[in-house]
């Protein structure tokens, strides 16, 4: 452990012996950090994935820096199948410690395996497939893209749980619950599989036995009674003598009963027959009639939703590339390659962050956690560049009376680096020089805003003053 103000090796006392700063706290914070990382190693060692991950995050929010953690939480992530979460912990990883961290060694592994960045995209495009079909109430074909999903990555624990929710759906319980199995396999301690699985366990309990019913007593062959002192027993012919004479008594019961029914009781109940008959043919009738109207009106219903779902068609087509992938995924996956591969090359990932922003309308888009992190991380690696080389380009256009170039490019720069109060200047003088007074005087205001006490606040509260007069 060293020390935080001047890189010196910490020992056993609070204070740091070679610049005296207190490093009690310092130590505590970094103690706890390591803790949480040897119980999230411990977790992982057992296959809870889910607990492992709570325990490195927890270590990161204590130790930012703790890239064994971030290590270790980019394999959990990529154990279940969250490659693009796992590779944003590299990326930090190796920007934290630029030389020898293993991290390059993941990194290496899937880029330079071109086979495995492909099933990566397939991976990503059929999952998002499979939520549209979902969010459409496609459910068989969600089943199949699902199925498509896990054949090329087995371990993705979000397909298992979405494919076992639709088996649930569908009343398939077996099907579930092989599925959360499967799940219970990669991470054992997960919650959405495990709250899953008690419900399929529930639907698949087994139902009581029914109980053996008594064995019947065994007739016997002789009949014994009391009376008074003396046990009476009754021969077997005199017994199957009454048995005989009960039989036919019975049958002749039988042929009167028959009798009775026949001439008495089924001429009414055929009558009772046919008038149910004819209250059923009424009534099939009217649910004939109104099954005939239920169906024109789906019919009519059907046409309406066709129509629609082409239109929908029409705007995801907006949304993604030549080969199906969501093109802001893809072109976020491509400016992290590229910085990866040469850190230099600023112009480059700006050209790919360009794609995302025009790919994304308005922002209005929802991304991943994982997604935005990594986003996040390379503006903040390369953001600043960026907007230098921006401003550089957009204040010579500038100087040039270039107005239609320098607009958009000090834009540019002042949105990769909001602190570049320069850029947001000249960007207000180029608006008012082009004549777009609107845009200049809301320029004008957010410099004084974002400024306040400076030499451009006081030049631009002066323009400000002027375009008022002018109107």
């Amino acid at each position: 452990m060293v020390c935080y103000q001047c890189g010196c090796t910490l020992s056993e006392h609070d204070f740091c012996t070679s610049c005296g700063a207190d490093v009690a706290l310092y130590k505590k914070i970094i103690y706890i950090s390591n803790r949480f990382y040897n119980e999230g190693l411990e977790k992982a060692n057992v296959r809870d994935l889910t607990g492992a991950i709570t325990s490195l995050r927890q270590s990161l929010k204590f130790n930012k820096n703790n890239v064994e953690a971030r290590n270790l939480l980019g394999l959990v992530y990529f154990e279940t199948g969250e490659v693009v979460a796992a590779l944003s912990e590299w990326v930090i990883s190796k920007n934290l410690r630029p030389k020898k961290n293993i991290a390059d060694d993941y990194i290496d592994m899937i880029q330079t395996n071109q086979s495995r960045l492909d099933i990566i995209n397939q991976t990503i495009k059929k999952y998002n497939q499979a939520l549209t079909y979902c969010n459409q109430e496609s459910l068989d074909l969600a089943v199949i893209q699902l199925k498509k999903v896990l054949s090329l990555n087995p371990k993705f624990i979000r397909a298992h749980q979405l494919l076992a929710l639709l088996y649930i759906n569908s009343e398939e319980w077996e099907k579930a619950k092989r599925e959360l199995t499967k799940c219970i396999e990669i991470d054992t301690n997960n919650t959405v599989t495990l709250r899953y699985l008690k419900e399929v366990d529930d639907m698949l309990l087994p139902e009581e036995g029914v109980k053996n019913s008594p064995k019947k007593r065994k007739s016997e062959d002789v009949i014994k009674y009391q009376s008074g002192n003396e046990t009476i027993i009754q021969p077997v012919n005199m017994r199957e003598g009454k048995s005989v004479t009960s039989l036919l008594n019975l049958g002749i019961g039988v042929v009167i009963g028959v009798a009775i029914a026949f001439f008495l009781i089924l001429p009414a109940r055929i009558q009772t027959a046919r008038a149910g008959i004819d209250e059923e043919l009424r009534k099939v009738s009217e649910q004939s009639d109104a099954k005939t109207a239920t169906i024109d009106e789906l019919q009519l219903q059907v046409s309406e939703l066709s129509a629609e779902n082409d239109a929908l068609q029409k705007d995801l087509q907006g949304y993604l590339g030549t080969d199906g992938t969501l093109k802001s995924g893809d072109s976020l996956m491509k400016a992290a390659q590229a910085y990866i591969t040469n850190p230099e090359d600023v112009a480059a990932v700006a050209d790919y962050l360009e794609e995302i922003e025009e790919e994304t309308p308005d922002g209005e888009t929802d991304h991943s956690e994982a997604y935005t992190n990594l986003y996040d991380t390379l503006i903040g690696l390369v953001g600043a560049d960026i907007a230098e080389t921006y401003y550089n380009d957009g204040y010579d256009a500038y100087r040039q009376e270039n107005f239609e170039d320098a607009i958009p490019n000090l834009e540019k720069a002042f949105k990769y680096d909001p602190t570049n109060g320069e850029a947001l200047y000249d960007l207000a003088n180029s608006y008012y020089r082009a004549g777009q007074e609107e845009q200049a005087k809301e320029t004008y205001q957010k410099v004084i805003e974002l400024f306040p006490d400076t030499e451009k606040a006081n030049k631009s509260e002066e323009f400000l003053a002027d375009l008022e007069n002018q109107n």
